[in-house]
């Protein structure tokens, strides 16, 4: 998609309002536990800061729904902020009203200012025009920077942008760019790994890559309800047999749009869920009755491994195995530092997001030799079932 950018705005002396996803992991003793989220949007920051901007940054943390909840208050942020940026940041202890006007008042070029959790305010989540007047008055021009909070339509996110000029952050636009590539525009040939413990999770996802990749690899418990439809015996393994129909019908689609479902061929089983139990590796219709499949076995991660070889993009959404313990997690650490390797040397572009994809990948130790890694949930997610992101379909460029 074409959409406007920092490149040719002009920001010196305007007030800048700049929304940025703050919604960082906080300690009980208040401290910031990962600042991956700050680190993420610290070159937008830095930049409009440096071209003479005044900086103010609007952002929610939690869930305080309208009302004043003093932990889910954005004051420790700020001070985190501080040390990611190496430079002062203010903050106001509201985000419109008296408050927010002095300190936004009080700014000179480059400086920055934080103002206080947007969802304070029941006309954030409501998208409330007059609530949205009232943020507009603080600012000559919205930047949107948070990528993981466009899929709602909330005052701070698409509000501001139908009312005042618009443009996309570095962070925003690099997500967008980076999902377009994986997803719209990839070079083939293209994968995708989607994993994850339910099909249901993912009908969406499933349904939406179908033509737009050639390859679907199925990992994580969703792949035991394919088997299972397929009339293969999965002991114990968690599944969804309810939807052994909807699984038989996704692989009737994929055949007919041309697309190959990979499934597991192999599989290490245990008894129980726990770290360092005994495992069995068996071929993937041998399962024993008490017992569930809890990773993909050598001969499935090889077959993943060839497969890859061959293609150029990959988007990767959900682990292989239960990772979180071990050995559970041979198959996901193996197939994303296989990734890693190859988007290193410049012969595949990979695309990864969600939770549980960001833990995998970072316990893999690949995160960073991944091309693009996303910090988004909901938002990605939806981004892969294709739909429109109310957050970014504002900033189109006209």
């Amino acid at each position: 998609m074409g959409f406007r950018t920092l490149d040719n705005a002009d920001v010196t002396g305007k007030r800048v309002l700049l929304r940025v996803d703050l919604n960082v992991p906080m300690s009980a003793d208040g401290q910031i536990t990962d600042a991956t989220r700050i680190e993420r949007v610290a070159p937008t920051i830095t930049e409009l800061a440096d071209r003479g901007a005044r900086v103010v940054m609007l952002a929610h943390f939690g869930r305080p729904k309208g009302q004043r909840v003093a932990d889910m208050s954005l004051k420790p942020v700020a001070a985190g902020a501080e040390k990611v940026l190496g430079r002062p940041v203010a903050f106001a202890e509201d985000c419109v009203g008296p408050a927010a006007k002095a300190a936004v008042d009080a700014l000179q070029n480059g400086d920055i200012v934080l103002l206080e959790n947007t969802r304070y305010h029941a006309g954030e989540e409501k998208n409330d025009p007059e609530f949205v007047a009232e943020l507009a008055a603080n600012g000559d021009l919205f930047v949107a920077d948070a990528f993981s909070c466009a899929h709602r339509a909330h005052a701070s996110t698409a509000g501001l942008a139908d009312r005042m000029p618009a443009i996309a952050g570095r962070c925003m636009q690099a997500e967008v760019e980076a999902l377009t590539d994986a997803l719209e525009a990839p070079k083939r040939p293209a994968a995708a790994l989607v994993g994850g413990a339910k099909v249901s999770t993912k009908l969406d996802v499933l349904g939406n890559l179908f033509g737009k990749v050639d390859v679907i690899i199925v990992g994580g418990g969703m792949a035991n309800t394919f088997l299972l439809a397929q009339g293969v015996a999965i002991g114990k393994s968690l599944a969804e047999p309810d939807l052994l129909d909807t699984a038989r019908d996704i692989m009737t689609r994929a055949e007919k749009a041309g697309c190959e479902l990979l499934l597991p061929v192999d599989a290490v089983c245990a008894a129980s869920l726990a770290n360092d139990v005994p495992t069995v590796t068996v071929p993937i219709d041998q399962v024993p009755a008490d017992q569930m499949i809890l990773d993909v076995g050598p001969a499935s991660i090889a077959k993943v491994a060839e497969r890859l070889a061959e293609c150029r993009t990959i988007m990767w959404n959900g682990p292989m195995g239960a990772f979180e313990f071990t050995p559970f997690d041979v198959a996901t650490n193996a197939v994303a530092q296989a990734v890693a390797k190859a988007s290193k040397a410049g012969s595949m572009l990979s695309v990864a997001g969600g939770g549980d994809t960001v833990a995998a990948l970072n316990h893999a130790g690949a995160a960073d030799d991944f091309s693009y890694v996303s910090t988004a949930g909901g938002a990605f997610l939806e981004w892969l079932e294709g739909k429109e992101l109310p957050g970014v379909a504002v900033l189109s460029a006209d």
